[in-house]
C-alpha cells in the first residue's frame, strides 16, 4: 500500500465525470488499498479515485459517529438517491465542509439530509446504503467528484469568489497541483 498524491482543484481530472468501473481487477483492489491509506493519512473521511488522478467511478469512506460507531467501506458505481434539500442558508456551524482537494478551508453548503447509495463492493457484491446526517453529506460530497463536480463549485457567489482568491493565492486551479500526506503539511 502506498500514500498516493491528493490532486488539488484545477487539475482536469477534477473536474471531468469519470468513467465506470468495468472488471474488479487487482489494480482495483490495489487502488482502493492506496486510497484508504491516503485518506487516513491526510486525514479525511471520505476520498474518489479522482482525487488520486484515476477517473473511475469509485470512492472510499470512514467516519467515526458521536458513540464511536465506526462505518468505513468502498462504494464502486455508485448510484445516489436523495431527499430534497430544505430551503434557507447552510448554517455555517452544523453545515460546513471541506475538501482534500481544496486542503485547509471550510465553507457552509447546504446537503440533502438523507440519502440511498447502491453500487457493488470490491467482491461485485449489491450495497445499498441509506444514511442521514453527517453520513448522508460525506456520500454527495464524495459522489459529487465522480461527477467532476467539488463542493466549491456548489458555494454561494461570495464564498465561491473567496475561494478563487485563495486558489490564486496559493498558486492552485491548474493542471498537475497535488499534495502529499504526510509530506505536506496544508491543514487538510
Amino acid at each position: 500500500m502506498a500514500v498516493l498524491p491528493i490532486r488539488i482543484m484545477g487539475d482536469p481530472v477534477l473536474h471531468a465525470p469519470a468513467d465506470p468501473v468495468t472488471e474488479i481487477t487487482d489494480d482495483i483492489r490495489r487502488l482502493v488499498a492506496d486510497m484508504f491509506e491516503t485518506m487516513d493519512a491526510a486525514p479525511g473521511v471520505g476520498l474518489a479515485a479522482p482525487q488520486v488522478g484515476v477517473g473511475l467511478r469509485l470512492y472510499v469512506y470512514s467516519y467515526t459517529d458521536d458513540d464511536g460507531a465506526p462505518w468505513r467501506g468502498v462504494i464502486i458505481n455508485p448510484d445516489l438517491w436523495m431527499r430534497p434539500l430544505e430551503p434557507g442558508v447552510p448554517d455555517p456551524d452544523d453545515e460546513s465542509e471541506g475538501c482534500l482537494s481544496f486542503p485547509g478551508e471550510r465553507f457552509p453548503l447546504r446537503r440533502s439530509e438523507e440519502v440511498v447509495v447502491t453500487g457493488t463492493d470490491l467482491d461485485g457484491e449489491a450495497v445499498r446504503i441509506q444514511v442521514s446526517g453527517w453520513r448522508a453529506r460525506i456520500m454527495q460530497h464524495e459522489f459529487d467528484h465522480l461527477d467532476g463536480v467539488l463542493y466549491i463549485d456548489r458555494l454561494d457567489d461570495s464564498d465561491w469568489k473567496t475561494t478563487q482568491k485563495i486558489a490564486r493565492k496559493r498558486g492552485w486551479g491548474r493542471p498537475g497541483a497535488a499534495w502529499l500526506p504526510g509530506v505536506d503539511d496544508l491543514d487538510a
